[in-house]
């Protein structure tokens, strides 16, 4: 993946995971209650906790959870190397999605913590990754001001009421992600130094 540090920074402020690393690299439940996974380890059932809301006013639905890890499973290679053991991803219901697997991924909670896999409407994950994605509407604790963006010079965030951080403390990506300022802007050029 071809990810620069300016734009993971991006990525944090607008978006949330469904696992995430915390200080001893471990993923973690982030967007997620928990999952279950089958004993022949080939069926992984994720359920989406409680709250969740888009920048956009629309709840987070596993639909968009599916839609964004298909997306992502093309651009990034260790989504790659997933997709390549999946047999079928879907939605289960509004809350529920399963990966169905041909032959065991151990490393599936990994490659959904990996810092790139950030969830995002299924209206915007179109799965033709040389689509650009028009729209920075993510769940996280941080709204993108489209408005206020100059490339090159300043990005500008205010703080997304509906955000609910998780109650574990803070650690790496992982944790409660609590947002205490009411705007955050920034000069981009400080960002990728």
């Amino acid at each position: 993946s071809d990810v620069c540090s300016s734009d993971l920074h991006h990525g944090f402020m607008v978006h949330d995971q469904l696992y995430a690393l915390d200080a001893s690299l471990t993923p973690r439940p982030q967007m997620v209650q928990g999952h279950e996974q089958s004993d022949d380890r080939l069926s992984w059932r994720f359920t989406l906790r409680d709250g969740l809301w888009f920048h956009d006013g629309d709840p987070v639905r596993a639909a968009d959870c599916v839609a964004t890890i298909i997306r992502w499973s093309k651009r990034d290679l260790f989504g790659q190397r997933m997709a390549s053991q999946w047999q079928e991803i879907r939605a289960l219901d509004d809350r529920q999605f399963e990966i169905r697997l041909k032959k065991p991924f151990p490393h599936m909670l990994l490659a959904l913590a990996s810092g790139t896999c950030l969830i995002m409407p299924a209206r915007l994950a179109n799965p033709d990754i040389t689509q650009q994605v028009k729209e920075a509407v993510g769940s996280g604790p941080y709204r993108f001001l489209p408005g206020e963006w100059d490339p090159g010079s300043h990005v500008a965030y205010t703080r997304f009421d509906r955000y609910h951080p998780r109650s574990e403390p803070p650690s790496l990506t992982s944790g409660g992600k609590v947002a205490r300022m009411e705007r955050s802007e920034e000069h981009t050029s400080e960002l990728q130094s």
